[in-house]
């Protein structure tokens, strides 16, 4: 019984799945999922403006996803998950770019 009204409670909550509010960060999801499924790129392959873009968004719509009503954990979560694999693949590219020692090169040798 109590399962049960914990699912009415969710179906019918303003930001259930009743609503745009529950399946647009839910979809958002696939973006996130697809920035850690480049985490095996390698770094000179990573874009600095798509990173900053998904960065920036997640760092914005989190704050934003917590003064909104209703509140909408989904959109906080997903936005979390977003700055956090744009923050982690732009260190790795600035790494890449500006950080690590240029291997020497056959003729050098």
């Amino acid at each position: 019984m109590a399962a049960t009204s914990k699912l009415q409670a969710l179906w019918n909550h303003p930001a259930g799945p009743k609503t745009i509010h529950f399946w647009a960060p839910t979809f958002k999801w696939g973006i996130s999922i697809a920035n850690i499924a480049d985490f095996a790129k390698p770094p000179e392959k990573l874009s600095y403006p798509q990173q900053i873009a998904v960065t920036c968004t997640g760092i914005i719509w989190s704050r934003y996803s917590t003064v909104i009503t209703p509140k909408n954990w989904n959109l906080f979560s997903v936005n979390v998950a977003m700055a956090g694999t744009g923050i982690y693949q732009l260190s790795r590219k600035l790494r890449h770019d500006y950080f690590s020692e240029a291997e020497p090169s056959l003729a050098e040798e």
